[in-house]
């Protein structure tokens, strides 16, 4: 058993998807958020930049006692999980290898679609990964560079005309691709499941990065035995390096209840 905290962070509010599916899945854990609000979105940032902001995201977080960190941006992730964990001596996290594998447990006609970050994208670190571990998979990337600044203005409900369009131009390729699933390889990107379906259809499989990274770290600690005790109620701190007032307004919608007035921003450069 293990009572310190989990860290999560992400370039924005969109790692609050993956902090209320651990939520619901480990209630009894404490779990410290950080998002840069102030840099997002990290997606059109060189690699350099994004390593850069990523030690900082981690060096603020470690300045608590964690047990664990997970990384819930698919940008960091695809580019530089790898170096984050070789200079941590901490357990960490990402979103890719866990959602290309359930991706890969989905898929029916081996026709895989990715939606991501620039970033991600060009990182070719989804693709790799389902390559390595099924060579009959075809995998359709494209980049949505539009939807994670539409999501942080709150633009992602059905019937909104911009994000409609947006979306519709992005995805008509996958469409035309005859994909049977998709992964939406960005945390920001569940709050648009319903845009992204209708647009897809019923029939194509939409594979939440920051739900499988959440299961991902559960498994972690249980079977290293850090889980928390049961029967405890967890907590949860948030951290921002903008304004909090725009933060805890939005972090309702992503968590599905209410924060309150309990945000704190940092000045995340000095990390």
């Amino acid at each position: 058993m293990d009572q310190r905290p989990i860290g999560v962070f992400d370039s924005g509010l969109g790692g609050l998807t993956a902090v209320r599916r651990l939520r619901q899945i480990m209630p009894s854990e404490h779990i410290i958020y950080f998002g840069d609000t102030s840099r997002v979105p990290y997606g059109n940032r060189s690699s350099d930049t994004i390593l850069k902001y990523a030690r900082q995201d981690l060096r603020f977080l470690r300045s608590f006692d964690l047990k664990a960190a997970l990384i819930a941006c698919g940008t960091v992730s695809s580019n530089c999980l790898g170096q984050l964990q070789r200079e941590n001596d901490i357990p960490i996290i990402g979103v890719v290898e866990p959602t290309v594998r359930r991706a890969l447990e989905l898929t029916e006609n081996k026709r895989v679609g990715l939606i991501a970050t620039r970033a991600s994208v060009s990182s070719g670190a989804y693709q790799r990964l389902m390559s390595q571990l099924d060579e009959k998979v075809e995998v359709f990337s494209q980049p949505c560079p539009l939807f994670v600044p539409l999501v942080e203005e709150g633009r992602f409900r059905r019937g909104d005309v911009v994000i409609e369009t947006v979306a519709g131009e992005y995805l008509q390729p996958l469409r035309e691709a005859g994909v049977d699933t998709l992964v939406m390889g960005c945390t920001h990107y569940p709050l648009l499941e319903d845009v992204i379906g209708s647009i897809m259809g019923e029939n194509v499989n939409l594979i939440d990065a920051g739900c499988e990274s959440a299961y991902a770290i559960r498994r972690h600690l249980k079977h290293s035995d850090a889980l928390a005790p049961e029967g405890q109620k967890g907590a949860a701190e948030f951290y921002a390096s903008d304004r909090v007032a725009d933060f805890e307004r939005l972090a309702a919608v992503f968590l599905h209840e209410d924060i309150g007035h309990t945000a704190h921003q940092i000045d995340i450069e000095t990390y």
